[in-house]
């Protein structure tokens, strides 16, 4: 038998457009489709709010607080009974009766998640802060189990709690916040407002939000957040944490699709620390750092605004390596330093004691510092001022780029409660309208440094307006400390 072509024979030209007409909607549906599955929109969370449910903990927090006398009106106010009831709650007359003061017990309501089968579980730290009885409820309805504190960061708005149980708990592993991406689908799980398990999806909005803390590194969401979920985990599509939702911003107190969820890149070395240690351990570089500005860059004849500029090197690792005030660090232990924010976070990473290189700009010229680190809450917490010698006498005043600067004596150190022997220039007034307040100079501020050199006197001072002039320059850098604490100004030259 021959075989015949399977075609459609002398086809008219109306059914030849209904057939092209077929093909292409055909192909538009697979193509979408396709394109569909590429970019991973879900059909359902069903599956992955099943799956993770069972490691998502309700949180449940008391403290007993004191409350004021008479716990309230027993009696409408004015009424002829009021005196009466008065006298029988103070029987002595000298407020010690039965109800002259009560304590009540306060509750609080909030979310976190289990991280290991032995019972350990991650909350916000303002979650459980100040309680005195930490319960747990599970999804699954096993009951309540009591927590202990295991240890917090204030820094982070972090918690570690352990519970003890029979048998092994679910637990939910962490995921990698730094390959998420703008766009990419996320499942927030919690206990909104009390009501018990609750989920809600949404995309990562933003990446690498900064709030208020140092260490801040917060994914932005969508996914519904309100009171209730804080400490609970926020999901990748794998059932992966890479946040731990902590904050929204709202004019209302509810949800408007603006949360932040701590990425699990810092939770899960703060973490790892509480669980070691019961605290946590950062590295310490010990200077006082701010970010370049283009004028302050010009000043210092730098080429861009790139590093951290070193304001202050006060006696600890930095000033043992031979770290230097107006030194621009470039790089920490292999990582390029964009900015202060940047450093701070790199070394607060780093591990205590690790001897890490630090290479840093300085009169032009990379030079690279060997540095040993220590251990950041143990220098705040041993933190202290220092003195210096005397001063000479002979005070003098002048205006100077809009400034009416003093020089240094007893007097305005006392007055600006200053050590004895600082040295420097006193703001002592400046207008408002000028280049200066604009920058955020302030009368009281101490300039001890001009053009990258000390000052201590007018002429002095003088001297480096003079010489910055010779050279070219537009602006002068000043190192300008107020309250103890340094940063650097510049200012136009005119």
């Amino acid at each position: 038998m021959t075989p015949q072509a399977l075609s459609i024979p002398n086809p008219s030209r109306r059914t030849m457009h209904a057939f092209v007409a077929l093909v292409m909607g055909v192909a538009l549906v697979l193509a979408s489709a396709m394109q569909a599955r590429a970019r991973g929109v879900p059909e359902s969370f069903a599956d992955l709010a099943e799956k993770v449910s069972p490691a998502v903990v309700n949180i449940t927090t008391s403290t007993m607080v004191a409350q004021p006398g008479g716990g309230g009106q027993m009696v409408p106010e004015g009424s002829p009974f009021e005196d009466f009831f008065r006298d029988f709650l103070d029987r002595d007359g000298q407020g010690n009766g039965p109800d002259r003061e009560r304590r009540r017990r306060s509750q609080a309501l909030g979310s976190g998640f289990v991280i290991s089968e032995d019972g350990f579980i991650v909350t916000n730290n303002h979650v459980i802060e100040g309680a005195d009885e930490i319960l747990i409820e599970f999804y699954n309805g096993q009951g309540e189990l009591p927590a202990t504190v295991v240890g917090t960061d204030a820094n982070t708005d972090l918690a570690l709690l352990k519970v003890e149980s029979d048998a092994p708990l679910a637990y939910v592993p962490f995921g990698d916040s730094d390959i998420m991406r703008v766009g990419d689908w996320v499942m927030a799980v919690g206990n909104p407002l009390g009501q018990g398990f609750s989920a809600s999806a949404g995309i990562v909005s933003a990446r690498n939000r900064e709030l208020s803390g140092t260490y801040d590194d917060y994914i932005q969401t969508d996914a519904a957040i309100n009171r209730g979920n804080s400490g609970g985990p926020l999901f990748n599509m794998d059932g992966q944490v890479i946040g731990v939702n902590t904050a929204i911003l709202s004019p209302n107190g509810g949800s408007i699709g603006i949360g932040f969820a701590m990425s699990s890149a810092v939770v899960e070395r703060v973490i790892g620390q509480l669980k070691d240690f019961g605290e946590t351990r950062r590295g310490w570089l010990g200077v006082s750092i701010q970010d370049l500005s283009d004028d302050i860059a010009e000043a210092m004849g730098l080429e861009n605004t790139v590093g951290a500029l070193v304001t202050d090197v006060p006696e600890g690792p930095a000033r043992e390596a031979g770290m230097e005030v107006n030194d621009v660090i470039l790089s920490f232990d292999g990582a390029d330093v964009a900015d202060t924010r940047d450093l701070v976070r790199q070394v607060g990473n780093a591990p205590v004691g690790k001897s890490v290189r630090v290479m840093v700009l300085r009169d032009g010229e990379t030079q690279t510092l060997k540095v040993v680190l220590g251990r950041r809450e143990e220098a705040l917490a041993s933190r202290s001022n220092e003195g210096s010698q005397v001063e000479p006498e002979g005070p003098m005043r002048k205006s100077l780029l809009g400034l009416d600067l003093a020089e240094m004596n007893d007097d305005l150190r006392a007055e600006l409660g200053l050590n004895p022997g600082e040295q420097g220039l006193v703001v002592m007034q400046l207008a408002e309208d000028s280049e200066a307040f604009a920058k955020g100079l302030r009368a009281g501020d101490v300039i001890v440094e001009a053009g990258q050199e000390k000052v201590g006197t007018i002429a002095e001072f003088e001297g480096r307006l003079k010489d910055a002039r010779a050279g070219g320059r537009k602006s002068i850098l000043l190192l300008v400390r107020r309250q103890g604490d340094p940063r650097f100004v510049a200012l136009g030259l005119k």
